[in-house]
């Protein structure tokens, strides 16, 4: 195994966030600690609002935490870098480039010649399926080929890290459904840590090694699950017994923790404690 293939470990220790001015700041996160192992696959689920996106904003360099630790490769994060390469909800696809130009972009900004980005960005673009549209523009794709275009872009700059922030969430249930199959065959080639945010239990437990449950604001880990499914992995584990256990287990200490917060209109109401919350009716699966 390579130098290469070992990077991408993540180490965070009581790392906490608050934002906004002192007087009236808000605590984002609260307490987080937990280690990336180099190559592994991370899934963080939580409700939204949770800090989920506000802790890969961190990751990727965009965001400053208040106190504690955060260090990928034993380096604090200075700032943005192509080595953290973060995908999107929405593409941020160039609508003046052509797909081949969108992918081979960031190595122009990083001074490859056109030759050279150019054959990169097809042998990327073979890889997610999309070799035959190169002088497309975005416009003339779907949302999905559109966000596997996105995700070639992130890639070809070889990041230690791929951060993903809900990246299938805009998409219909079958094509979100290909484009995790798709991801996983991507990962199973490349030598790179994945953190992915996602606000679907089913999503999470069909992708990852482990799964870091989150609580509402302010967002701590409840409970990290670590998942042994065999890989490679395809749509039929969602019909797993041991899998419906866990999506229930999920489903539940999700529920538990979204019971125990004050509704926010309650929160208004005259004669009313604010510790007091409503019940919400369980659901059975």
């Amino acid at each position: 195994m390579t130098t290469r293939e070992l990077s991408g470990r993540i180490d965070i220790e009581h790392l906490s966030l608050y934002l906004g001015e002192e007087k009236n700041r808000l605590e984002a996160l609260h307490d987080l600690s937990f280690t990336v192992t180099p190559g592994e696959f991370i899934c963080i689920l939580g409700p939204s609002g949770c800090g989920k996106s506000t802790l890969l904003g961190m990751l990727a360099g965009h965001l400053r935490h208040s106190s504690g630790t955060l260090l990928v490769d034993d380096r604090t994060i200075d700032g943005p870098s192509p080595e953290r390469g973060l995908v999107f909800q929405h593409p941020t696809l160039l609508p003046w480039r052509n797909v081949l130009d969108n992918v081979a972009f960031g190595l122009k900004m990083r001074g490859t010649n056109k030759a050279d980005r150019h054959r990169q960005a097809r042998e990327i673009l073979d890889l997610v399926g999309l070799g035959d549209v190169t002088q497309c523009w975005p416009s003339q794709l779907s949302g999905g080929m559109q966000q596997r275009v996105e995700i070639a872009r992130v890639l070809i700059n070889q990041p230690r890290l791929l951060l993903m922030d809900e990246p299938f969430g805009a998409l219909d249930a079958q094509t979100r459904l290909n484009m995790q199959e798709l991801l996983l065959h991507l990962w199973n080639h490349i030598c790179t840590t994945v953190v992915f945010v996602t606000h679907d239990i089913d999503e999470a437990l069909f992708l990852a090694d482990r799964v870091l449950v989150m609580s509402p604001r302010p967002g701590r880990i409840l409970e990290e699950l670590n998942l042994d499914f065999p890989r490679p992995r395809s749509t039929q584990l969602m019909t797993n017994t041991r899998f419906a256990r866990l999506k229930r287990h999920c489903f539940d200490l999700l529920r538990h923790e979204e019971n125990r917060q004050p509704h926010p209109a309650f929160l208004n109401l005259p004669g009313k404690r604010h510790s007091e919350t409503f019940t919400t009716p369980r659901i059975t699966l």
